[in-house]
């Protein structure tokens, strides 16, 4: 059952009927119920279909096709995290190049990030709303190598499958082990260049190591654009399902 809190505020009539600036004397909060009981407003749903008409329309468009379902399945990647994953790493090495003439060496997302799947059929404007419902922003960070090694050992721990991409590794005994960025061994004396969301840099999911970065930039850009824009430039939705993180027993 959802609540309304309602406040009151009484303001002194006497400035009110006089013209004077008026001032909050008093105020109170009330609880009031908000449910089926209260029904609808017929002038009020006529009012806003057109509206409500124009948003299903946009939210249908079709913009590509996925063969087969992109689920959340995987223990520590998933074909949805990996596509999103894969696709974001994309979308910042474009933008940072073009604006910073420099590259992103890999993406870390969160694995709740993800709120949904791509159901097999026709991907719609709708699915990369469902995906991801939230206003957050894609950004780059600069990590020293202490930073990285922590973001790896953050990973080990959690046992989640946390989207990434442009990096893989074991994870051996819980800890992280033969980590590679792109195709070369990872060094702990150089700099990193990370795609992440401003929510994690911001904390997000207890990843404090983003807030330890050198450098920070903002491409002004959503995530869910990143999903929409990729959808509508391939009409063929395939994730790549290539080995990230390899769990030796």
């Amino acid at each position: 059952m959802l609540r309304r809190f309602v406040l009151f505020l009484t303001f002194a009539s006497c400035c009110i009927l006089s013209g004077c600036s008026s001032s909050v004397t008093q105020i109170k909060g009330s609880n009031f119920a908000v449910t089926e009981k209260a029904g609808s407003s017929s002038e009020i749903d006529k009012f806003i279909k057109p509206y409500r008409d124009k948003i299903d329309a946009d939210m249908n468009t079709v913009l590509a096709f996925a063969p087969q379902t992109i689920d959340k399945s995987g223990k520590l990647q998933t074909p949805i995290g990996n596509l999103f994953a894969d696709m974001t790493l994309e979308s910042a090495r474009f933008l940072l190049s073009k604006r910073e003439n420099k590259t992103v060496d890999f993406c870390l997302l969160n694995a709740g990030g993800v709120r949904s799947i791509i159901p097999k059929g026709n991907v719609t404007t709708r699915v990369a709303y469902e995906i991801m419902p939230f206003d957050n922003n894609l950004i780059v960070v600069e990590l020293k190598g202490q930073q990285v090694q922590e973001l790896l050992e953050y990973f080990a721990s959690e046992k989640k499958p946390h989207p990434i991409a442009g990096i893989h590794f074991d994870i051996k005994d819980g800890k992280p082990e033969n980590v590679f960025i792109g195709s070369v061994p990872f060094d702990n004396n150089r700099n990193y260049t990370v795609a992440t969301s401003d929510y994690l840099y911001n904390g997000g999911d207890n990843m404090l190591f983003f807030k330890k970065a050198v450098a920070k930039y903002d491409l002004d850009y959503k995530l869910r654009n990143v999903l929409i824009d990729y959808f509508e430039k391939n009409d063929t939705i395939v994730p790549d399902a290539s080995e990230r993180v390899h769990l030796i027993n």
